[in-house]
């Protein structure tokens, strides 16, 4: 006898308790009052996708050895993959015009040529793509006004040699990785992008854009759970933006700390425009310039 699942099939909040935590542990991802209506949500359609028609049943998938595949689609439904070309501008013009401005010249005096970004929780791509087509747009006008003795070859590459850069790109949502890799858009989804920028870096194929090899090649997208002890290292600047807003204020500070750690000495941290580190930690102070708020490590604080 086969059942459809159109039912709400009901929530005990003991039931619930239990999944906030097991998803809390899972990802540090925390589910307070005010959000639990779209847990509960999330979980109906969970349930109903399994054809399950108990949680008790749900939860004993989830814990199971075998269950590691539905707990990974049940945490992308609790992530809303919310991102769009240049968000923010503000703070992508900090990054930019100073932030960048000042690394290049400090790294140039140091014969340091490499420079690492980190976009954390970069969903469908456009962060991260964002980022480089801004890098490789600072590195041309940098190079512009500070010509170095090296032979540039022809064509000219989008990252001008001794120069090197690494964006590294990493979500805890599968399909949403498997998007940004692929890189490709529709016009609605463009529509940030002018045409100067559409011409430099997309091809247009019928009626959607594909991010160029070149710049593709620039960014490298990997699964990271920021729940995770070990995370990328030797960062310049670090992207997380709208992405502490998940969690409790005990795992923002510990992911603050992983940040510190992640970072270069005097290295730069974005968070989102309403995020803000102020009373979470002392390792960290603060630059703000033209509506826009940048974070920057301190020296010397254990």
């Amino acid at each position: 006898m086969s059942t459809t699942f159109t039912a709400q099939i009901p929530l005990t909040e003991a039931e619930l308790k239990l999944l906030q935590t097991l998803v809390y542990q899972e990802c540090g991802m925390y589910f307070d009052e005010r959000r639990t209506h779209f847990l509960r949500d999330r979980l109906q359609r969970r349930l109903k996708a399994c054809q399950l028609d108990s949680f008790y049943a749900y939860y004993r998938l989830l814990t199971s050895r075998e269950g590691k595949k539905e707990l990974t689609a049940l945490l992308e439904n609790l992530t809303v993959n919310e991102t769009s070309f240049f968000r923010i501008r503000p703070q992508l013009e900090l990054f930019q015009k100073v932030i960048l401005e000042g690394l290049l010249k400090k790294k140039q005096d140091r014969r340091d040529w490499s420079l690492r970004i980190w976009s954390a929780g970069c969903s469908t791509g456009q962060e991260p793509y964002s980022l480089a087509i801004l890098t490789c747009d600072a590195l041309a006008y940098y190079y512009l006004r500070n010509p170095l003795p090296f032979d540039v070859p022809t064509p000219k590459p989008l990252i001008p040699p001794p120069w090197k850069l690494d964006i590294l790109a990493s979500d805890i949502n599968y399909s949403a990785l498997l998007a940004a890799q692929q890189g490709v858009y529709t016009e609605a989804q463009m529509e940030a992008v002018d045409y100067t920028c559409r011409l430099r870096y997309f091809e247009k194929i019928g009626d959607k854009y594909s991010v160029k090899p070149a710049l593709k090649n620039l960014v490298q997208f990997d699964f990271h759970n920021l729940k995770a002890e070990f995370l990328p290292q030797g960062n310049d600047v670090i992207f997380c933006r709208n992405v502490m807003i998940y969690f409790d204020e005990a795992e923002q500070k510990r992911l603050i700390d992983k940040f510190y750690s992640c970072l270069n000495p005097e290295g730069f941290l974005f968070v989102g425009h309403a995020e803000s580190l102020f009373g979470l930690t002392t390792k960290f102070h603060m630059i703000h310039e033209n509506n826009a708020t940048v974070y920057q490590r301190i020296e010397g604080t254990p």
